[in-house]
């Protein structure tokens, strides 16, 4: 299929803009001078390292994924987290040109973030597209029930139970993502934490959790009690994704998902901290969001100039000790 190439220059217009300029100065909190040579090694594999697309959703929807795809591995990202399959005014395209393109630029489709309605209407076209696409593991942003009762939990593990054998019988995982509101308690049980009880209920053999860090520690702010890192390291084998996301507080800890989220490297979540604790690094995916910029909703400006300084400072992270 010939590649809808756009020219160069066009396209790296989109990097001059800067969701928050951060300057290597910014990142002496997360990482002291001196500390990547002398203390540690590097915390994020390289050939691990991917972006959920919905950080560059305005690229996508203005010059299409050829043109998106093409500029992710000269980045060099190497794998990507799908959040739709379509490409705005571009143009409609299938889930085998997707593929190809994944192909031509040395990508994998790492996962895909999809609603919990089209898991209920349409399961099995789902399951078709992650094949199609090569993916390995397929999920939902969503929190997995509004209804945040034991019963309402109970119910909404016996869905994902469902979803998640029908994936494993084509050799796929299925995973929820969290937000923040995930960490709450049950409104009738006040001492039980929802993600423990979705933990609790749900198959391991068949449901997998992607951990969003910045909006697990935002979930540790509103609702204290827990570490994220601990999560993955007592069930290593039921987180395979990360949303690598940083942010700095709002002021008031109960607002939205109790964080801003920014460019990687310019906020306070202490990622250095977090993966030098983990068992296993290398069974885990790394990949790097960004939902928003302050005043830019609903289209971060500059987005794939983030992604660029984002995946530097990700593959630079080191070890402190």
């Amino acid at each position: 299929m010939a590649r809808n190439r756009i020219d160069r220059r066009t396209l790296l217009k989109g990097l001059a803009g800067s969701t928050v300029a951060v300057s290597a100065a910014s990142l002496a909190g997360a990482l002291p001078a001196g500390a990547a040579e002398e203390r540690g090694g590097k915390l994020i594999p390289q050939g691990h390292v991917g972006i959920q697309l919905y950080s560059v959703r305005d690229k996508i929807a203005q010059v299409g994924f050829a043109a998106v795809f093409e500029e992710l591995s000269r980045i060099g990202y190497r794998e990507v987290e799908f959040a739709g399959y379509t490409q705005g005014s571009v143009g409609a395209i299938t889930p085998e040109q997707i593929r190809r393109l994944l192909d031509d630029n040395g990508l994998k489709a790492a996962g895909s973030h999809r609603g919990l309605n089209d898991f209920r209407t349409n399961l099995e076209w789902e399951l078709d597209v992650a094949e199609i696409l090569g993916m390995p593991t397929i999920g939902t942003a969503q929190a997995p029930t509004g209804d945040r009762t034991i019963a309402g939990y109970q119910r909404a593990a016996a869905e994902f139970n469902a979803w998640g054998a029908a994936a494993a019988a084509r050799g796929l995982k299925l995973y929820q993502h969290n937000h923040t509101i995930e960490f709450a308690f049950a409104t009738d049980r006040p001492d039980v934490r929802l993600y423990d009880l979705f933990l609790e209920l749900t198959d391991p053999r068949y449901v997998f959790l992607e951990m969003d860090i910045l909006w697990a520690y935002g979930g540790a702010r509103k609702y204290p009690g827990f570490r994220p890192v601990d999560y993955v390291n007592a069930h290593p084998d039921r987180y395979p994704l990360f949303h690598v996301k940083d942010g700095v507080p709002l002021p008031d800890p109960q607002q939205g998902n109790s964080y801003a989220d920014v460019e990687f490297g310019a906020g306070v979540i202490p990622f250095a901290e977090f993966f030098g604790e983990l068992k296993g690094r290398g069974r885990f995916e790394f990949l790097w969001e960004q939902d928003s910029a302050p005043g830019a909703q609903p289209n971060p400006p500059g987005s794939l100039g983030a992604a660029e300084r984002s995946y530097q400072r990700m593959v630079e992270l080191r070890g402190t000790r």
